[in-house]
């Protein structure tokens, strides 16, 4: 006989006011869990590169496949909480998280390490806006920002401690365990929320989009295939643009799909609100350079410094505390100055954290790193807000869940498409500037005459064998072209994120300088 549902009442009066804290306490764990594993991955790029042998363009798929799936699989929260009801539907995505994490964990092809983050990824996605329900339900109206706050300086925290889990689980074991270590707090959660979430679904179901939703994800899949396999394959190659012209078409296809009316996933109708479809923009080039700083800062620190895990980790700790401490101050500022003042002042913040990067280099101190990176994610502490404050505002009431709905969407699909982007632009550079400094290299060049000679000289001391001191020297002078050319594709690739956070400032621009916008 199946048990009864129980509604969020019937667990109150079971639990008492200690209710709220509880099913909190269960939602807060899974979401922390997932957004940690959403940065885990980045200090281990070196590590899954070397033991697969395979190039930066295929190991960041680790974050890019996670990241698209957690943007698609929001889509389909509303249907899940309405099929198979908040309890079952937060039980079968930790239950797919776990499955993702082993999968991961003890995979013995980069493939299926993929497709474990994706299962990771799409659990992601569909349990948060099902835990931020929640909350918003088992809280009284007066105290809802409040615990929205709460939940999202806990968020906030997740994704700075992720990269540093990850460095301390790769320094002390392997870099395997960033997918195996989460899981236990994964079954914690589990066992909470099969006792604390509320069972209740809609009867009948709910109506889904499930043509626009297949046309997402092969737009998406198409997309990242042609950025991730063109430089291997050819950007001109028919394989390339095959998947290119996929892309496009499915891509269109959603678009005027979406366009028709009745049940769609977007309501296209809320882009003719002209401050809406600015801060989608703004969230769109936002999330590219948010996403990607997040990326490249630690793996800058590990392939170009030559930093442990741990260190590269530890870097992005302080900006994160940061942003943890000064969220609840600038939400409350976004009530009081204008939206273009606060937007400016964050995307101005981002980029003068990432100008200073295009220069750095293996000298560059740790110390201005960490601060580089304290003044760029500032920027996050102010622009986050005032998007979606500022969004919402110039909507109607029964327009407010869909719109914000929407702009995180537009976040977080500018921020996979620019993450993995951006990796193809700094292979590109990476193999172009090592080309150009490969040609300098000859009998004329007097630096690499000297340094071939000097390292000809270190290898006789050492007692190496005279046949072999020519190609050492040689060896060792490529790896100082490759080292030279990656450390200069690093520069380009900043300067790029930089010029995007500038970019948005245009949109931020046109926002006006009132607090208050006419609808």
């Amino acid at each position: 006989m199946a048990a009864a549902a129980e509604s969020v009442d019937d667990l109150f009066l079971r639990y008492g006011n200690s209710y709220r804290f509880l099913v909190t306490a269960a939602g807060m764990t899974a979401s922390f869990v997932m957004v940690v594993s959403s940065t885990i991955v980045n200090v281990s790029i070196p590590d899954v590169m070397g033991a697969f042998g395979i190039g930066q363009d295929q190991a960041q798929l680790m974050a890019t496949a996670f990241n698209v799936a957690m943007v698609t699989s929001q889509l389909l929260n509303a249907w899940v909480v309405a099929v198979f009801g908040q309890r079952y539907g937060f039980m079968g995505t930790l239950i797919m998280f776990a499955a993702g994490s082993f999968i991961g964990g003890f995979a013995d092809e980069f493939g299926m390490i993929v497709f474990g983050r994706v299962l990771q990824g799409a659990a992601a996605g569909c349990i948060q806006p099902l835990i931020m329900v929640t909350i918003f339900q088992v809280f009284p109206e007066d105290k809802r920002g409040f615990a929205m706050g709460i939940y999202g300086m806990g968020l906030t925290l997740a994704v700075g401690l992720g990269p540093v889990l990850g460095g301390i689980a790769i320094e002390l074991l392997d870099w395997r365990y960033i997918f195996l270590a989460p899981v236990p707090l994964v079954f914690l959660a589990l066992g909470m929320g099969i006792v604390f979430m509320p069972s209740v679904r809609k009867p009948g179901g709910q109506a889904f989009d499930w043509m626009g939703y297949a046309l997402i994800n092969v737009a998406l899949f198409c997309c990242m295939t042609a950025l991730t396999d063109g430089q291997r394959e050819g950007w001109v190659s028919n394989y390339t643009t095959g998947y290119a012209m996929i892309a496009v078409t499915a891509g269109a296809g959603f678009v005027l799909w979406q366009a028709r009316g009745g049940e769609t996933l977007i309501d296209v109708s809320l882009f003719r609100n002209r401050n809406f479809a600015l801060c989608a923009m703004i969230a769109f080039t936002f999330g590219m350079g948010n996403f990607g700083t997040a990326y490249a800062v630690p793996v800058f620190g590990q392939l170009v410094q030559g930093q442990t895990a741990l260190d590269a980790g530890n870097m992005m700790l302080p900006a994160a505390i940061v942003v943890f401490l000064a969220l609840p101050f600038t939400g409350r500022m976004a009530d009081v100055i204008s939206p273009r003042a606060g937007i400016l002042a964050g995307l101005a913040l981002f980029a003068l954290g990432t100008l200073p990067m295009a220069s750095a280099d293996a000298n560059t101190p740790y110390f201005h790193l960490v601060l580089f990176s304290v003044i760029g994610r500032g920027g996050m502490c102010f622009t986050m807000p005032f998007i979606m404050n500022t969004a919402l505002r110039t909507l109607k009431p029964e327009q407010l869940n869909t719109g914000g709905g929407t702009i995180n969407f537009c976040r977080q699909l500018g921020g996979s498409l620019g993450l993995n982007a951006w990796v193809v632009f700094l292979e590109v550079r990476t193999h172009y500037h090592s080309d150009i400094l490969a040609t300098t290299q000859s009998a004329d060049n007097a630096s690499s005459r000297e340094l071939i000679t000097g390292v000809g000289r270190l290898l006789g001391e050492a007692g190496v064998p005279v046949s072999v001191h020519e190609s050492g020297a040689l060896h060792y002078l490529g790896q100082v072209v490759h080292a030279q050319a990656n450390t200069i594709g690093f520069q380009d690739g900043f300067l790029v994120l930089a010029i995007s956070f500038l970019f948005a400032m245009f949109p931020a621009w046109l926002l006006g300088g009132k607090r208050r916008d006419d609808r």
